[in-house]
């Protein structure tokens, strides 16, 4: 007779949850990082290829068992707008982030992105209702601190992604917060769905306006392929862990992926930050941990 699964939050389940977090984490990283690979063997391909390939990887993932299994209705849920705006959401910030990589690289960008968590303690008290104390506040503004310390004003370039990814935190913050609300009635597997299902026209109207064009090479051809095998594992690894472990300890343990792209930017590609922008990746990362606990 086999062992049944171990339950939410207990002892194990918690252990393999932050295990899940970490497996996530990498995941994240190693898919940062084959984004900004791919800028590298081809300057020319726009972002927004890449985001959608990383899209389509995700749906065919997602779609071809729930079709094997005749299970395709199960994936709409119920339908609620909340689904809908997490599926907006979420997608625009995904587009963002990508395009902010390809810009400064998969490091900074993915600091920038990661203050989502603190723009969810931010939104809170709008949205959910939540009550924000002194600390919790305190903690948002040494964030934000770190936040101001990563921006170049110098370099208008830099500047643009830059502000993409802390864009990208903005709107992952709010697809989190829609999450929070149909995540109630509806699987995890139904709110990655309308992910991918707003994500499609989305990126069909991103290249009516700015065109597409395909990989010049079989390098690109195959980083893409990672990128979504990488991005589906990710997110299959995450929701595992919020479901294993308590949101707080996964949400620290999250902190993880910004500080490994960081290390695969450095490695990878030469990318070493001033030490201002150090300090500014430091305060986010430490304020970002320590919300979940103080609130």
């Amino acid at each position: 007779m086999k062992n049944p699964l171990p339950s939410p939050n207990s002892k194990s389940g918690i252990r393999r949850g932050l295990l899940d977090m970490v497996l996530a984490c990498l995941l994240f990283s190693l898919m940062n990082a084959s984004v900004y690979a791919i800028r590298v063997f081809d300057a020319t391909l726009p972002a927004g290829v890449i985001s959608f390939f990383r899209i389509l990887a995700n749906l065919l993932i997602l779609l071809l068992p729930a079709l094997i299994r005749g299970r395709t209705r199960a994936l709409l849920g119920d339908g609620r707008p909340s689904l809908w705006l997490r599926g907006l959401f979420g997608a625009a910030a995904l587009m963002l982030s990508f395009a902010a990589i390809v810009r400064i690289g998969p490091g900074e960008s993915a600091f920038l992105t990661a203050s989502s968590g603190v723009f969810v303690a931010l939104l809170g008290p709008l949205v959910l209702g939540q009550h924000n104390s002194l600390r919790v506040w305190l903690a948002i503004i040494g964030a934000f601190t770190g936040v101001s310390l990563l921006f170049d004003m110098h370099d208008s370039h830099n500047l643009l992604g830059q502000s993409m990814a802390l864009l990208s935190g903005l709107l992952s913050a709010l697809a989190f917060l829609m999450v929070a609300r149909a995540g109630r009635s509806n699987a995890p597997q139904t709110v990655i769905f309308y992910f991918c299902l707003v994500a499609l026209p989305l990126h069909a109207v991103y290249f009516a306006t700015f065109g597409a064009e395909l990989p010049r090479d079989y390098p690109s051809w195959g980083l893409l392929g990672l990128v979504g095998v990488f991005g589906s594992g990710a997110q299959h690894f995450m929701t595992r862990a919020y479901q294993r472990a308590p949101a707080a300890l996964v949400s620290s343990v999250g902190y993880l992926a910004p500080v490994l792209s960081l290390a695969w930017a450095v490695t990878l590609f030469d990318q070493i930050p001033a030490q201002s922008a150090l300090l500014g990746a430091a305060l986010i990362a430490v304020f970002g941990v320590l919300l979940p606990f103080l609130r």
